[in-house]
């Protein structure tokens, strides 16, 4: 089992990238987020999942470990692949995700594609007890009304979470943290 890569990045697609651990290309899955963080040339360490099947081996790398654990309860969840995991890990933060599946929220789940609204309750009751009790704070309807909004003027999906993650929590309502949000994507 391969528990973490370090070495060169030396390609990036849209979906991996390749690290030179050794003299040896690794091709690591890895979510949006950490592929917009990763430039080639450079040097990265990413904790994997290295998953085994009959007909291919496969890395997925995650820069912290929260990422990686909340991807391996995902993956304990029937029905639910490494693609998929790494799909929903695209669409929210694993704070988020938290959040939604302690409230019992399904949106942000039921917008990946391939997950409806019978998958998405699957994955609540499998992981709400393993998640614990996660802090309370806005509602998830109210965040996943902002991502819409920022989508809707333009922005792509990572933008606008990255933007709703530097709003200042202080800040309520939809209207404010859009506000804010464009703000800050006004940099």
């Amino acid at each position: 089992m391969i528990s973490y890569i370090s070495g060169a990045v030396i390609e990036k697609s849209a979906r991996f990238v390749v690290v030179d651990a050794g003299g040896i290309g690794y091709r690591v899955f890895v979510t949006d987020d950490t592929l917009q963080l990763l430039k080639a040339g450079t040097t990265v360490t990413l904790k994997t999942h290295h998953v085994v099947r009959e007909d291919a081996e496969e890395l997925f790398g995650f820069l912290e470990e929260e990422d990686l654990k909340l991807f391996e309860l995902l993956l304990g969840v029937p029905g639910i692949g490494p693609k998929t995991a790494l799909n929903i890990l695209n669409v929210a933060t694993p704070e988020t995700l938290r959040r939604s599946i302690m409230s019992g929220e399904t949106a942000y789940l039921t917008k990946i594609s391939g997950i409806g609204r019978k998958t998405a309750e699957k994955i609540m009751v499998e992981l709400k007890d393993k998640l614990g009790r996660g802090e309370e704070g806005e509602t998830l309807q109210e965040e996943v009304d902002v991502l819409e909004a920022l989508k809707s003027l333009g922005y792509s999906h990572v933008e606008a979470r990255e933007a709703l993650h530097a709003v200042p929590k202080e800040i309520f309502g939809t209207s404010g943290k859009v506000k804010h949000a464009l703000k800050i994507l006004g940099k």
